[in-house]
């Protein structure tokens, strides 16, 4: 019974993490050069498959001179951070939000 009440709490606390970390993604990704409506669609995706880690990592990412930056260009700057997991989300995230495939 011990072992099931933890596993509700850790999934609660985890589900909780996700809910706070996608507000910070979302502005991370704005912040970086994308579009409110990328960043919306990126962001619901992203969050529940990278660490805080990894949204610290695109957190410091700056944006563009002109405060713009196309999904290519960004999932190239993404790609410089050297991170696998994180360039695949990054990457199949963008796709889906470009071809409205993504919820």
């Amino acid at each position: 019974m011990r072992r099931v009440l933890a596993a509700a709490l850790a999934a609660m606390l985890l589900t909780g993490c996700a809910s706070l970390a996608e507000p910070q993604l979302r502005t991370a990704l704005a912040d970086a050069g994308l579009s409110r409506k990328n960043a919306d669609c990126m962001a619901g995706r992203m969050v529940d498959r990278l660490s805080l880690g990894q949204i610290r990592k695109l957190e410091a990412l700056k944006p563009p001179k002109d405060g713009k930056r196309s999904l290519s260009d960004y999932v190239e700057t993404v790609r410089r951070v050297g991170d696998p997991e994180l360039i695949g989300v990054t990457t199949s995230s963008a796709a889906l939000c470009t071809t409205g495939l993504a919820r």
